[in-house]
């Protein structure tokens, strides 16, 4: 196998097969720092890997979407190993039709969901997180590489 093919592997390991994972989700925040600057804001969401993305439950007017409408860049950090830049993006009320297969695993993944979930209200949304690039640390050197910079086009930067 590739380093590329090994980085995957990890992630897969680590956030896929139907886990709920925890990441920090940094946006950039609609609030100017005291520089006159943008500044990041960062909060923590649960989530589900599958196949290079990361699904979240969430409300439509909270404040991390009302941020990515007007800047769809993020970064994310699964704590101690991996971190990434991508791209985020509403893919509508957790309802629609288009959405039912994610929603499915919302309730597989997320024992809060049907509770919490709140699918009768419109703002009740999808988001995809799509990883672009990272840094991936492995402790255990499960394949003789502890650092793997990744570029998730198909390639290890490292």
């Amino acid at each position: 196998m590739s380093s590329y093919d090994n980085a995957i592997k990890l992630v897969e390991e680590a956030c896929g097969n139907g886990k709920e994972v925890v990441i920090a989700l940094a946006t950039i925040s609609d609030s100017a720092g005291a520089s006159g600057n943008p500044r990041p804001a960062v909060r923590m969401v649960c989530a589900y890997y599958e196949d290079g993305d990361f699904y979240v439950s969430t409300d439509a007017r909270s404040t991390k979407m009302l941020e990515i409408e007007k800047n769809s860049e993020v970064a994310g950090c699964v704590m101690d190993w991996f971190s990434f830049k991508g791209t985020a993006e509403n893919l509508g009320w957790v309802m629609d039709d288009d959405n039912s297969q994610i929603r499915a695993t919302f309730k597989e993944v997320f024992d809060w969901f049907e509770e919490e979930g709140e699918m009768d209200s419109p703002d009740s949304i999808v988001l995809r997180i799509t990883a672009t690039e990272g840094t991936l640390i492995d402790h255990k050197m499960k394949f003789g590489q502890k650092v793997y910079e990744i570029d998730f086009m198909g390639e290890v930067l490292n």
